[in-house]
């Protein structure tokens, strides 16, 4: 019995692509470039008049079928270099085209929506980069980590990446501060079904980590208030205005203290470092390391994970 087109897809896929970008992009156009040709499918049309290379490879290509489905990213500039492996996979693919096609089983949209999914899965993989470049402010290097967590967020509805990134950076800030006793919760636990006082409790410091501080978090700063605890709010830069405003409305605005994460993180780090260069990327290194041990021990998604290019 023939198995449905998806599946015959993902037998292939599995053992001639994977979460390869050159592979996935010799998918993509073969299987758009299929779309003008008649069946069954002639090898010879899908090399070059030179032989020995696949045609159409190009990073621009690839690029269009992804924007055509709405995807902005760049997933080769080569869009797959030409090779010995791409030729094999090409007359692998080929014969499964054929092949559905001869069962009456060929649907060409939905076999290159399966790649773009795919593509979309290898984007979804990879780790988010913290570039420590010196002829920058350490602010601009943190903002431009949570951005790639913003833009992530944006393509993929539904999955709060930036408030994880920011929540588990803390952790690692406090992990530095404390030695490692401080106690972490994965970003999905929220503070009210476990009646925590924050989402980390040091001495008598509840500290509040959040992308868009709410009405729920003030009041919960409240308690912390008249638990006898000292309520500390981090936030984005947009977040603190939105903070004090709200504190001032129920007269705590001098009873919490509200800092923009950008400015939590890099102070630290000059303290650590003493203001020296090389020791600024040790103390820099030594954050990513402890936040990327949080992810693995918290998370279930390792695409939280952040490379550190310094």
């Amino acid at each position: 019995m023939m198995l449905s087109q998806r599946a015959v897809l993902a037998a292939f896929d599995n053992d001639y692509i994977g979460l390869s970008k050159g592979s996935l992009s010799l998918a993509l156009i073969l299987t758009r470039n299929a779309a003008s040709k008649r069946f069954p499918l002639d090898k010879n049309s899908f090399v070059t008049t030179k032989g020995g290379q696949v045609a159409g490879l190009g990073g621009g290509a690839v690029k269009k079928i992804l924007k055509d489905h709405g995807i902005e990213r760049i997933l080769s500039s080569e869009g797959g270099r030409t090779s010995r492996g791409n030729m094999e996979r090409m007359n692998a693919y080929i014969d499964v085209l054929n092949d559905l096609h001869s069962h009456n089983l060929l649907d060409l949209d939905a076999a290159e929506e399966y790649w773009v999914e795919r593509a979309q899965a290898y984007f979804d993989a990879l780790p988010f980069t913290f570039k420590l470049d010196p002829s920058r402010s350490l602010r601009a290097c943190v903002r431009d980590l949570l951005a790639q967590a913003v833009e992530r967020q944006r393509e993929v509805s539904g999955t709060m990446y930036a408030g994880a990134v920011m929540q588990h950076l803390v952790g690692a800030k406090l992990d530095v501060i404390t030695k490692g006793s401080i106690l972490h919760h994965g970003f999905s636990v929220a503070d009210a079904p476990s009646n925590r006082a924050g989402d980390f409790l040091i001495g008598d410091v509840a500290i509040h980590v959040t992308t868009a501080p709410g009405e729920a978090l003030i009041r919960k700063c409240q308690d912390n208030l008249s638990s006898g605890l000292r309520p500390l709010i981090v936030t984005t830069e947009d977040g603190v205005g939105g903070a004090k405003a709200l504190a001032k409305q129920v007269g705590a605005d001098d009873r919490l203290d509200i800092i923009e994460i950008e400015q939590f993180l890099a102070t630290n780090v000059y303290e650590w470092s003493t203001f020296e260069r090389d020791a600024r990327q040790t103390a820099v290194r030594d954050i990513i390391e402890r936040y990327n041990n949080i992810i693995a021990e918290c998370e279930s998604d390792p695409s939280l994970r952040i490379e550190f290019d310094g």
